[in-house]
């Protein structure tokens, strides 16, 4: 019989918050324990560093411009979908939280939903507990194995104890969810990511992110204690970076970078871990076939994550490709992204030196705290350069575009050679506008 498979996404976690990946102490317990007993993936990343979008992609197995959801719109007719691959195996399929962010709804067939104010605003532990284990009976009364997609919305906006969160949340929506078991204040010297400033705003809000982050890991402490973990595929990931600037909504590797865990027993080996090899959140789609035993449907574009899981070498995992188009105030900000083990380098097709860049990672205190502050990143940011690259060996948070540097031409011209050639082999709509680019440049 097939596993059953258990999918737990975080919203807008970074991929080096937890402490498995390099993250402060005492924020995800629950996620370094599922890491000792699985392995991780230090070179993961989402396809696109945007809620919806991304797990659009993560559901279709196809990039943004070939699924139809390049932005907060449904994917598009035609298009399959996980549950409708799995339902056709006999899985029974639920989902917590985030529903809404799987456009159409329909489509996913879902034999079992909470919703969001169902979970105490997504963020109460005991409700995700117990909707997991009614989920589980419901399965078992059926005799069907089960695909569940466990959605926490930690460490999503408005932060635990921010001023937001008073401003946003009635009391009687606050009264639905408890704090996070740890919260993080100022006795706690955390510091800030190496990409933003270290300024006592940012300082704040990164405190109020990291006890947020506590919660979501409280949540998933709450729903693997409600499944059987002997016949269960556990996979954990986030749907993007924090949402700060130079982070969500962007191409950088802040922004993609995402902290998958993989539990499954009989296959994976306990307290092992993959840094080499680049995987990508399209890949699941085909891993959950792999374990559905079941044919993936022609148009997919990830490959099985399933003998990197066995251990084993696997050929075209030398690189990530990522994509931004739209934030979800439908603001347009077409960006292409390649990572190596070397170099990140991002053609920015919306910046012209006159338009702003402007998204929700804006919101809150960070940002406002660099503008006062001031400084060259806070005009970069909103203006970007058309083209970026960066040596992410020696510069991990990406602070010194080296694109103009002579010095990096021959590295920004391979660099160039291999965006063209994955744009023009994955159809991306904006092939001839980068050809074009190229040709002025």
């Amino acid at each position: 019989m097939p596993p059953n498979i258990l999918l737990i996404t975080a919203d807008d976690m970074g991929g080096d918050t937890p402490g498995c990946f390099g993250g402060p102490a005492g924020v995800t317990p629950t996620l370094d324990r599922l890491a000792s007993e699985g392995m991780t993936f230090g070179r993961a990343h989402v396809a696109v560093a945007v809620c919806q979008p991304s797990r659009s992609a993560i559901m279709t197995g196809r990039w943004p411009h070939r699924n139809g959801a390049q932005g907060f719109e449904p994917i598009a007719d035609g298009v399959p979908v996980l549950t409708e691959v799995l339902r056709e195996a006999g899985y029974f399929c639920g989902i917590l939280g985030k529903v809404d962010h799987l456009q159409p709804v329909e489509r996913f067939g879902w034999d079992f939903t909470r919703g969001m104010r169902e979970l105490g605003m997504g963020r109460s532990p005991a409700a995700y507990g117990e909707a997991s284990a009614a989920f589980v009976a419901e399965a078992a009364e059926q005799g069907r194995p089960w695909f569940l997609m466990a959605n926490a919305h930690d460490p999503h906006r408005p932060y635990s104890g921010s001023q937001a969160e008073q401003e946003r949340f009635p009391a009687e929506a606050r009264a639905t969810y408890p704090a996070p078991s740890r919260v993080f204040g100022p006795e706690d010297d955390v510091g800030v990511p190496g990409f933003l400033p270290d300024l006592p705003a940012v300082r704040q809000e990164y405190r109020e992110y990291l006890s947020s982050s506590r919660r979501c890991d409280d949540v998933v402490a709450a729903v693997l204690g409600a499944v059987d973990a002997t016949d269960t595929l556990v996979v954990f990931l986030s749907d993007n970076g924090i949402a700060v600037p130079f982070a969500k909504a962007n191409c950088y590797l802040q922004s993609s970078r995402t902290p998958l865990i993989v539990r499954w027993p009989g296959v994976t080996r306990p307290g092992t871990g993959e840094d080499t090899a680049f995987v990508s959140a399209l890949d699941l789609f085909p891993t959950f076939c792999a374990a559905a035993e079941v044919p993936v449907p022609s148009g997919v574009d990830g490959q099985s994550l399933l003998p990197l899981l066995r251990g084993e070498p696997q050929d075209g995992r030398d690189a990530v490709h990522t994509v931004f188009h739209e934030t979800a105030a439908k603001g347009r900000f077409e960006m292409r992204c390649r990572q190596d083990a070397r170099f990140g380098y991002i053609w920015n097709a919306w910046s012209d030196g006159v338009r702003e860049y402007r998204a929700e990672n804006m919101l809150g205190l960070t940002w406002p705290a660099m503008v006062e502050a001031g400084g060259d990143r806070v005009g970069f940011y909103l203006h970007r350069a058309p083209e970026e690259l960066y040596d992410l060996r020696a510069d991990p948070h990406s602070l010194a575009n080296l694109a103009a540097d002579p010095a990096y031409g021959e590295d920004l011209a391979a660099a160039r050679r291999e965006l063209l050639a994955w744009l023009d082999a994955t159809g991306d709509p904006l092939l001839g506008t980068y050809r074009a680019f190229l040709a002025e440049s």
